[in-house]
C-alpha cells in the first residue's frame, strides 16, 4: 500500500508541476503581447502625432509592398521624434519622399560581378582537339 501511496503522490506532484510551467508560459506569452501591443499603439501615436495625412497614406502603402523599409522609416521617424528634430511640426508627404530617398540611399546595396579571365580561359569543356 505504500507504493501506492507514493505513486500517487508522485503524480500528483508531477502534475502540479506541468501545470505551473504550463501555466507560467501562457502568462508569458500574454505579457509579451500585451507589451507588444502597447510598443505598438505607441508607435501610432507618435506617428499619427508627426505624420499629416497624405504621408501616413503613403507610409501604409510603402508598408504593403515593402514591410521592411516602411519600419525602418518609422523607426528613423520615431527616433527623430524622441530626440526633438521634429519639434512638433507634422511632416508632409513631400518631406517623406524626401526622407524616403535619404533612407534608400543609405541603404542601397552595390552589385559588383568580377569575371576571371584566367579561370576562364583554363576551362577543359571548351577543347579543340577533335
Amino acid at each position: 500500500m505504500a507504493d501506492d501511496e507514493l505513486a500517487a503522490i508522485r503524480a500528483r506532484r508531477m502534475a502540479e508541476l506541468q501545470q505551473q510551467q504550463g501555466g507560467g508560459g501562457e502568462e508569458r506569452m500574454k505579457a509579451q503581447a500585451e507589451q507588444q501591443a502597447r510598443e505598438e499603439e505607441m508607435k501610432n501615436v507618435i506617428l499619427g502625432q508627426y505624420l499629416d495625412q497624405g504621408a501616413r497614406t503613403r507610409l501604409n502603402t510603402i508598408a504593403l509592398a515593402k514591410p521592411e523599409k516602411a519600419k525602418m522609416v518609422e523607426s528613423y521617424l520615431i527616433q527623430m521624434a524622441k530626440t526633438g528634430q521634429l519639434q512638433g511640426q507634422k511632416l508632409s508627404e513631400k518631406a517623406l519622399i524626401g526622407l524616403l530617398e535619404q533612407v534608400s540611399s543609405s541603404t542601397q546595396k552595390t552589385t559588383k560581378v568580377k569575371f576571371d579571365r584566367r579561370r576562364a580561359a583554363l576551362d577543359s569543356d571548351s577543347d579543340d582537339d577533335f
